[in-house]
């Protein structure tokens, strides 16, 4: 790494990237803790209100999105932001939905963001077969000359799905794992995001330097909070490469190293 990525944890999936002169925003969740609506009838419980409020964080550049379909990614203060950005990159039929500024992406397409290329990746919001239950999602690449290379997972279950980053991208810098196996009455009870253990694997699978785990905490049905993502990484020899962010806490990465 040859320039500084600056990362904000908010709470849930979002967090402020700095990176390249660039603001970009993961997943908005900037609603109090309450119960949120998915769809009528689709509840979900919030247990953290934002650790950062949406007047804080200042000007956005670019919201990265991977799906607009449940509150946990887009609670209803992250629709309201989502509607007053210059531009959220998201998937095709979120873009459609979403209306206004909202673009979107193919898995692989890429846009410039002055120095910044962003490149959608793909990424399976459950088990095999789950995409028409749960929806289209995608992830992301951030990288450029000088620059870390940072992967987005968003609500991402497979690691094959990583195996594909990994094969198409190369080794990342910088990971930014969806960890918490999010579990709702779907498919059994399946994860729908990655275990902590999986969530190690893709660190492996990556060559990833530094991985910051999201959405662990925040939401009911997170099944696995930060002390099991602790333990996977011990377990599997990876705890120095794992870092493990308080709701509000910032971190700076250098040429591979955090402080």
């Amino acid at each position: 790494m040859t320039e500084d990525l600056r990362v904000t944890f908010v709470g849930g999936p979002t967090a402020l990237l700095e990176l390249g002169g660039k603001r970009l925003l993961t997943d908005p969740t900037f609603s109090p803790a309450g119960v949120h609506e998915s769809a009528p009838g689709r509840p979900l419980t919030k247990t953290e209100d934002p650790a950062v409020s949406r007047e804080a964080l200042g000007e956005i550049d670019a919201v990265l999105l991977s799906h607009d379909q449940h509150a946990d990614n887009l609670d209803p203060a992250g629709r309201e932001l989502v509607g007053e950005v210059l531009l959220t990159l998201t998937t095709i039929s979120g873009a459609r939905r979403l209306g206004g500024t909202a673009q979107g992406l193919p898995p692989w397409a890429a846009i410039s963001l002055g120095p910044l290329e962003v490149i959608s990746v793909p990424a399976l919001h459950g088990p095999p077969g789950c995409e028409s239950l749960t929806g289209d999602v995608i992830g992301f690449v951030l990288r450029g000359r000088g620059l870390p290379s940072v992967y987005v997972s968003g609500d991402n279950a497979s690691l094959e799905v990583v195996r594909a980053v990994a094969k198409r991208i190369g080794s990342i810098d910088v990971a930014l794992l969806f960890a918490g196996a999010a579990r709702t009455s779907l498919f059994a009870g399946a994860p729908l995001t990655l275990t902590s253990e999986d969530a190690a694997e893709a660190t492996r699978i990556l060559n990833a330097k530094i991985v910051i785990p999201l959405h662990t905490r925040g939401w009911a049905h997170f099944s696995e909070g930060p002390d099991a993502v602790r333990k996977a990484f011990a377990n599997a020899g990876l705890s120095e490469r794992l870092r493990m962010l308080e709701p509000g806490e910032s971190i700076r990465l250098r040429r591979g190293s955090a402080r």
